[in-house]
């Protein structure tokens, strides 16, 4: 995103508005293209006065920003706004998380923070070791080099994104020390990070990871979400 200097009147409505406090206000206000993340909350607000702001779709690989932080654009790969990925909490119907296998998922970067590839690599590479299986309708996953190393592609390693989401899943018997692969990774990274898991509950409700998150020092809340689906579940 940039500001037309010839039309900016320099009010600051827009400061605000900016998730990454990416506008700067100067002579004029100015984009700092580093910070930016092509989420276009700024033109979507609707707020310039003088309709200052001039979006420009982006080239690759700087494109990435506004696939993974516009909630109204579309993965290539994906054809799926926003993050590009339906996620875990819709996935219960489609067969994925048989008995045994757990769904994992590293949601890193927030609003205010943001993450850039580096992280993300960090992370993946470290999960692959433990033996993760990737998702395969995830951006995150379409944009790797390798997907049993967790590489990223290095054309992307630079751009900022508002936030990915690394998903896929492990045996139940690999859980433990994927987590302990996120808790190492986590000294290497320069972003925050939300851990999401999902299990099949037995018949009696008990739930079986419940006990591995709990030696790994991860709080767990059960009855948090029931996900019961609007499909026929594939797995019985």
């Amino acid at each position: 995103m940039k500001i037309d200097p010839e039309l900016c009147v320099s009010c600051g409505e827009c400061l605000i508005y900016c998730p990454l406090g990416a506008i700067r206000l100067n002579d004029v206000a100015e984009v700092d293209q580093e910070m930016c993340v092509e989420c276009g909350d700024c033109i979507r607000t609707g707020v310039c006065p003088t309709d200052a702001f001039i979006y420009e779709a982006q080239p690759w690989p700087r494109s990435v920003r506004e696939a993974f932080s516009n909630p109204l654009a579309e993965h290539k790969e994906t054809r799926v706004p926003g993050r590009g990925t339906e996620e875990m909490k819709t996935n219960d119907v489609r067969g994925l998380y048989g008995r045994g296998i757990i769904g994992v998922g590293v949601e890193l970067g927030r609003p205010g923070v943001s993450c850039n590839f580096h992280d993300v690599e960090t992370v993946t590479m470290a999960l692959a070791k433990a033996g993760m299986k990737f998702a395969r309708d995830n951006p995150v996953t379409a944009n790797m080099d390798n997907v049993t190393t967790g590489k990223m592609n290095p054309e992307i390693l630079d751009e900022r994104v508002m936030s990915a989401i690394v998903e896929g899943t492990v045996p139940i018997g690999k859980l433990a020390a994927a987590i302990k692969a996120v808790k190492e990774a986590a000294a290497n990274i320069d972003t925050v990070f939300s851990l999401e898991f999902i299990d099949r509950p037995e018949a009696d409700r008990s739930v079986p990871m419940e006990k591995i998150l709990k030696e790994q020092g991860i709080a767990c809340y059960p009855n948090g979400k029931f996900n019961l689906g609007l499909g026929r579940p594939l797995v019985q």
